[in-house]
């Protein structure tokens, strides 16, 4: 009994020890920040510093981090004006808080120069030494000012085999000096991200910051672009199998890496920059965790083709085509031609209503998930069929007057009429069988008017006679 007691004490501590194993959280690897305090920080947008608002944003990003996540901050160029060695750790990774951060935030003046080589290379001697993986965000309003090169220094602590991923946000900088930034990123597995104000630089703080060392590298790329251009797209993956969250990434002009579970994903591709261009999506993208698949966007327009036929000869028509919102994207009449109408990428339906007179229940039709490729053309047909039905009055062996009414049998919906003018009236039918009513004007118009049934066939003229 004893030794059933034991037994049962020891199952019930090792229930308790997994427990509270399993409730205790993670911590994240550190994120260490590198601080651009260079003299061009006292440079003026939107009214303030670069400093300013630098500061004022990083402080923000820093306290929107779990409380558990060890932080480092770095900065050059804040101490002497012409040193290219100017690199300081103002924030210890090991022991840093929040607090520690904002406050070594405020009591920086920029001063001195650039030395991003430099200073990546401190920042990677700690973590060799300290045998640590880290995510690193360096935040610059400026290119190298001291003849080091970035890329290079990256690329050797990663061959090396350092562990870290680098970000890096470019504030305020010009198209042609970013490509060594660029590289350096890429290098460093991470992303290069394009800050233009406090806004753009909240949001690539936010976002760097969220990806850190700890998630999976990006096995998934895209790229988005407009006639050749490459254009800022937010993207978002929706898993049509596991049906995760939705994962995002934004393209900020560039390719963007994300990590996407090996799964099969449709994307929504919204573009940004106040462009008028709507979202496209791109459907039956596969990821894999052994090696990364690329996808181009393209927002480039694509076309539809419509060809409208009666019986297999060009007709006259009225097409819409509707996007998924049920908005008219474009309308077009074929006028007895084959068209071509350009749209954005994307899914539509396309609606198409036969003209010239032509009656009966299949006047209508829609084409449901017409897919436009960006630069591609869809070719799309719709062949309507129709017989012809000749209707005349007669009274004392003459045509007369009358007015005919057609409705279709099966529904009971009428679906055409008109007067035969002491002639006959010719009606275009879609095939089927109609209950035609003949009644007499004119002289005979106290004559019972008359029914009778037809039966239109494809291809066919069919006469019919009344008398009276």
């Amino acid at each position: 009994m004893k030794q059933l007691a034991f037994i049962l004490v020891l199952l019930l501590f090792s229930f308790q020890s997994n427990s509270q194993t399993k409730q205790a959280p993670e911590i994240p690897s550190p994120i260490i920040f590198i601080y651009d305090a260079s003299g061009s920080m006292w440079g003026q947008m939107q009214g303030k510093t670069k400093m300013e608002i630098a500061s004022s944003v990083l402080t923000s990003s820093v306290d929107n981090l779990a409380e558990n996540q060890k932080i480092g901050l770095v900065a050059y160029g804040h101490r002497k004006k012409g040193d290219c060695k100017d690199v300081e750790f103002l924030v210890d990774v090991a022991t840093g808080t929040k607090a520690q951060v904002n406050s070594a935030l405020k009591g920086i003046k920029p001063l001195g120069m650039t030395p991003l080589a430099y200073s990546a290379t401190q920042v990677i001697n700690k973590l060799r030494s300290s045998k640590k993986k880290a995510t690193i965000i360096l935040v610059t309003d400026g290119i190298e000012s001291c003849d080091g090169n970035i890329c290079d220094v990256v690329q050797a602590a990663k061959k090396e085999g350092i562990d870290f991923r680098l970000h890096i946000i470019g504030f305020g900088l010009k198209a042609g000096e970013t490509e060594q930034l660029k590289c350096a990123a890429n290098a460093g597995d991470g992303n290069y991200y394009d800050a233009a104000d406090a806004s753009g630089l909240g949001d690539v703080l936010n976002e760097a910051t969220s990806e850190t060392i700890d998630k999976p590298k990006g096995n998934v790329s895209v790229y988005a672009v407009k006639n050749g251009i490459a254009i800022d797209a937010w993207v978002k993956a929706y898993d049509v199998i596991a049906k995760r969250d939705p994962i995002s990434v934004r393209t900020y002009q560039d390719t963007a890496y994300f990590y996407l579970p090996p799964s099969k994903y449709n994307f929504e591709v919204a573009p940004l920059e106040g462009s008028d261009v709507k979202m496209v999506t791109v459907e039956g993208i596969q990821s894999f965790e052994d090696k990364i698949v690329h996808q181009t966007i393209s927002f480039d327009g694509g076309k539809i083709g419509i060809t409208t036929t009666n019986n297999g000869k060009n007709w006259d028509c009225m097409v819409k085509i509707l996007d998924q919102d049920g908005k008219t994207a474009a309308s077009l009449r074929t006028y007895q031609e084959p068209k071509e109408v350009e749209v954005n990428p994307g899914i539509y339906k396309v609606t198409i209503q036969a003209l010239v007179d032509m009656k009966g229940m299949d006047t209508y039709t829609e084409i449901e998930n017409v897919k436009v490729d960006a630069s591609g053309i869809k070719l799309i047909s719709y062949n309507f069929t129709t017989g012809t039905a000749f209707i005349d009055a007669k009274g004392d062996g003459n045509s007369i007057d009358s007015v005919v009414t057609i409705d279709e049998m099966k529904s009971g919906k009428n679906v055409a009429g008109g007067r035969t003018y002491n002639r006959g009236k010719e009606f275009l039918l879609n095939p089927g069988t109609y209950k035609v009513k003949v009644a007499p004007l004119g002289n005979y118009k106290d004559r019972k008017p008359q029914t009778i049934t037809i039966e239109v066939k494809k291809g066919e003229t069919l006469t019919k006679t009344i008398h009276f």
